[in-house]
């Protein structure tokens, strides 16, 4: 409990820091509502029932296009590091497309798919899936050969290397790719949401914020900073676990 209290004591006292702000409008209130303003518009959105309609749109549209990622991510990754030829192939798309800003391609998946759901997971699936083969190729690179060789030795095919061997010598730089596609998805989701959508948490901040009403806006930046802080915590509970072989 202890340990917890110091940990989260930097939220605490940011939020007593925003309420004392506001409220005593050193910073002017229609730019900056006060926390407690903030928390009643949430309550409001949460009981209409539009905060949590939109919210399922939003993980939908997360969820499916992280996913889609961390298991075509994941395998491309590994067998670049394990096969020569899928190197030779997806190598120069993988230094080609990652320096690239992927915002940029919120207006061609738009183009390509629309404004509902698809251009959405589209563009996550993308952005997220280069730091997971990233991840998985580094750590599927580090195999230690004589593990490798061993494996060989008795008689295991390709495929049972792959699995028994380099997949786990992988996991520890896979899951820290994933750890920041999970961060890249929501950054993601709600840039494509407010620029290219009719629905979803990022359509309701640019909603709200181009009508004024700051203190729903503000209290739907906080549901998306909630919700990234649960998948995060909850991720590295998953790592926890999957790398405790390690200890």
């Amino acid at each position: 409990m202890k340990q917890a209290l110091i940990r989260y004591l930097p939220l605490v006292l940011l939020a007593l820091a925003w309420e004392a702000v506001a409220r005593f409008e050193l910073v002017s209130r229609l730019a900056l509502p006060t926390l407690t303003d903030v928390a009643v518009a949430w309550f409001d959105l949460l009981r209409s029932g539009e905060l949590l309609t939109n919210a399922a749109d939003s993980v939908y549209r997360g969820a499916v296009g992280l996913l889609l990622a961390v298991v075509l991510g994941g395998l491309a990754g590994v067998f670049m590091a394990f096969s020569r030829a899928v190197n030779v192939l997806l190598g120069p798309l993988v230094e080609l497309f990652y320096p690239v800003p992927k915002s940029a391609l919120i207006p061609i998946t738009v183009f390509w798919l629309g404004f509902g759901d698809g251009s959405k997971i589209l563009l996550i699936f993308l952005g997220c899936m280069l730091p997971v083969t990233i991840g998985a190729y580094n750590g599927a690179r580090s195999t230690d050969q004589a593990l490798l060789w061993s494996a060989r030795s008795m008689g295991a095919g390709r495929l049972r290397v792959v699995w028994d061997v380099v997949v786990p010598s992988a996991l520890p730089e896979l899951l820290n790719g994933i750890r920041t596609a999970i961060a890249l998805s929501f950054v993601l989701l709600v840039l494509s949401e407010l620029i290219a959508s009719r629905k979803g948490l990022g359509f309701m901040i640019g909603l709200f914020g181009s009508g004024g009403v700051y203190d729903a806006m503000f209290a739907t930046v906080l549901t998306v900073a909630l919700l990234g802080f649960v998948a995060d915590r909850s991720f590295q509970l998953v790592m926890r676990r999957a790398l405790a072989w390690q200890g």
